[in-house]
């Protein structure tokens, strides 16, 4: 399996390519990581250096994985953050070259806006090409709660009102695709206390799946999330098996991380959870 992975990337501890990357590779994907921005931590600490990359940067280095006859290989591409909406338009191009390449290849967008508590924290102009363009492409889409209300315009306050704003951002994306989407966190009416859900919907079925909620805060957890997604639909064929397989793996990830205590997920410490997880959690037909 070969999958282009356009994200950002940090050197210190795992959000984007460097929270999708290893749990891929350690599942035995190869992955061409291409990097929006080079940071020396992810935001959430408040303080940073490094750089935000330009559209023609990431051009450039699809241009050198195409010269190496690549891409009629890539199976899927993922993007994450991008940084500047000149980035989301080259992540078009990309995916433009690669479904010419191979009319198979899968997309998956995981569409970075923001969150309950920061609202939208994207450059101008990113939230409305992610959209009015950049989902209209996607096969896959994995929105947080908040990213879904404000696509769609549907509140989530029900387990119904999560389903309606998935189908909806589902009719949105590629008509020729398996239209595919992952509520990565959700608390409704219906979640009991201390329970934190996901939701997956695909050809006009839902299935949850409920964890424990874990005493920690962490950034790139949806990061990882989508990667072990797409990876696991690309391997069974269904969203169902894939959102089965992916959260109980994130969930060990993030048991693992809150007994360290640790800021940082610990993806090198649990990696055994990518490809065995401690605890299975059913995805419930709902």
């Amino acid at each position: 399996m070969n999958i282009l992975s356009i994200q950002s990337w940090v050197a210190y501890g795992h959000v984007g390519n460097a929270a999708a990357m290893f749990p891929l590779q350690r599942l035995g994907a190869e992955v061409w990581a291409v990097n929006t921005v080079q940071f020396s931590n992810h935001t959430g600490y408040g303080a940073w250096t490094g750089e935000v990359f330009t559209g023609e940067a990431v051009r450039a280095l699809i241009d050198g994985i195409a010269a190496r006859g690549a891409l009629p290989r890539c199976d899927a591409v993922l993007s994450g953050y991008m940084g500047d909406a000149g980035i989301g338009l080259a992540v078009l191009d990309a995916l433009a070259r690669v479904r010419a390449a191979n009319p198979g290849a899968l997309y998956c967008c995981d569409p970075v806006i923001g969150d309950d508590d920061t609202g939208v924290y994207v450059r101008s102009g990113i939230a409305e090409l992610m959209r009015d363009r950049v989902l209209a492409a996607a096969d896959i889409a994995t929105p947080n709660r908040f990213e879904l209300e404000w696509l769609t315009g549907a509140a989530c306050a029900t387990l119904d009102n999560a389903k309606e704003g998935a189908a909806r951002l589902a009719a949105t994306m590629r008509p020729d695709g398996p239209r595919i989407v992952l509520l990565t966190s959700l608390r409704t009416a219906e979640t009991p206390a201390g329970h934190l859900d996901m939701l997956a919907a695909e050809a006009g079925r839902f299935h949850l799946l409920r964890t424990p909620e874990l005493p920690l805060s962490v950034n790139g957890a949806g990061d990882a999330l989508a990667a072990l997604f797409l990876y696991h639909r690309l391997s069974t064929g269904s969203a169902a098996a894939a959102l089965e397989r992916a959260g109980s793996s994130l969930f060990g990830v993030l048991r693992r991380t809150a007994e360290a205590g640790a800021r940082e997920l610990r993806l090198v410490a649990a990696q055994e959870e990518f490809v065995a997880p401690g605890t299975r959690f059913p995805a419930i037909p709902c």
